[in-house]
């Protein structure tokens, strides 16, 4: 039987042995949150990203501060123009994916849908971001993360008992339920083209990637262990083993006792005996030992706390800023931020033999289009006959 040779790929412009998506090429039309974070992604990966957007195509190359745009060239390009369109399809015709995160029926008005595509290119994969999907009656409407997690069910559990939901910044709507879904399906129908020669559409909403998230919250509510109430159940700080604490300090500590050997060493560490306490999972007692827990937590400040639990499986951290949490010690051995020209996180997850890498810093939109476009095969001669057509810009 034949060994299947190792393929190393090396990136000319760096050096180094190429992250796991080495060699995938990706057209970024570009958007705004979760589809720039997706691109982000698989950029870090070592995928070979080419960000298409309104700009300068003589910018000043400066660093910007939206870290979203990193590890790729930005080009300038005018969808709307015929040269700059035809540029796209040209392109297309050498790409495996391309991403988009307009409103529905965009990109077909511009010429550059899905049909336009894959007439191009029928191995191309077509990843589509949007809120509320393609079709259906809200497809057309506009929202934002805190619109999507509403109608899918994920905001409503988020909060204290008797207090309003509270927005998870744009975490689980943008980034959880939509950029991770969207990179999910690219890479699963890239697969499906590899193997069949086929091309498809990945509808990526964010509703419905929050919705699957929920699967878990479903099945308790199906099994009768979770009450349609907020702040009453054992992962929404209903239960005192799993919440936040303030302590003498003003700040927080976080509690995640839920297993009864990590919750009797969380009683311990609080200076109490479990036969002074109620069963763990009584739940109508929860009120009275979450009042006691919390009258002891604002006895020691936040660092005290943290050294006493700093070597004990209780599961109880600080809570720190995202500040603070570039220098915890876990943090800080494991290099998950760069601190090198501004703090950001590295790339994740780890890979043994093609690690990921911020192979370049976010730049102003269009500074990347000469390096971006000679990468993709458009020689500085087509470059400024395209400019002469309209294309940039």
């Amino acid at each position: 039987m034949r060994r299947r040779q190792k393929r190393i790929v090396v990136d000319l412009y760096t050096g180094r042995v190429g992250g796991p998506l080495s060699g995938l090429k990706v057209i970024e039309l570009a958007g705004i949150g979760p589809g720039p974070y997706a691109c982000m992604l698989l950029a870090d990966l070592g995928a070979d990203v080419l960000r298409l957007e309104r700009g300068d195509p003589n910018a000043d190359p400066r660093v910007i501060s939206d870290l979203l745009h990193r590890s790729r060239p930005s080009v300038a390009l005018n969808l709307k123009s015929d040269a700059g369109r035809e540029l796209v399809l040209n392109l297309v015709e050498q790409a495996d994916v391309l991403i988009e995160g307009f409103r529905p029926g965009v990109t077909e008005r511009l010429g550059l849908g899905p049909e336009d595509t894959l007439a191009r290119n029928p191995r191309l994969v077509y990843g589509r971001m949007t809120g509320f999907g393609q079709e259906g009656p809200l497809s057309g409407r506009a929202g934002h993360d805190i619109n999507y997690i509403a109608i899918s069910g994920a905001l409503w559990p988020i909060g204290r008992a008797g207090e309003a939901p509270v927005p998870p910044l744009n975490l689980l709507g943008d980034f959880g339920g939509g950029a991770m879904f969207l990179v999910f399906g690219v890479l699963a129908a890239v697969l499906w083209a590899r193997s069949t020669g086929e091309g498809q559409v990945v509808d990526a909403a964010m509703v419905d990637g929050t919705a699957s998230l929920m699967t878990m919250t479903h099945a308790f509510l199906n099994s009768g262990t979770w009450i349609e109430e907020r702040g009453m159940n054992f992962l929404d700080t209903g239960a005192p083993f799993y919440n936040v604490y303030r302590t003498k300090d003003s700040r927080y500590i976080a509690v995640g006792a839920i297993e009864p050997k990590f919750y009797e060493e969380l009683v311990r560490g609080l200076g109490i005996s479990l036969d002074e306490l109620p069963a763990q999972m009584e739940r109508q007692q929860w009120p009275s030992v979450r009042a006691n827990f919390a009258e002891i937590f604002e006895s020691k400040t936040r660092d005290e706390w943290t050294a006493i639990f700093e070597n004990v499986d209780a599961c109880v951290t600080p809570v720190l800023s995202p500040r603070e949490a570039v220098h915890h010690r876990y943090n800080a051995d494991r290099h998950v931020f760069s601190t090198s020209d501004v703090v950001q996180p590295q790339p994740a997850p780890r890979f043994s033999k093609t690690p990921g890498a911020i192979t370049g810093p976010p730049r102003q939109a269009g500074a990347g289009t000469l390096e971006g476009l000679s990468r993709w095969g458009i020689s500085a001669d087509q470059q400024r006959d395209l400019q002469a057509a309209g294309a940039f810009g």
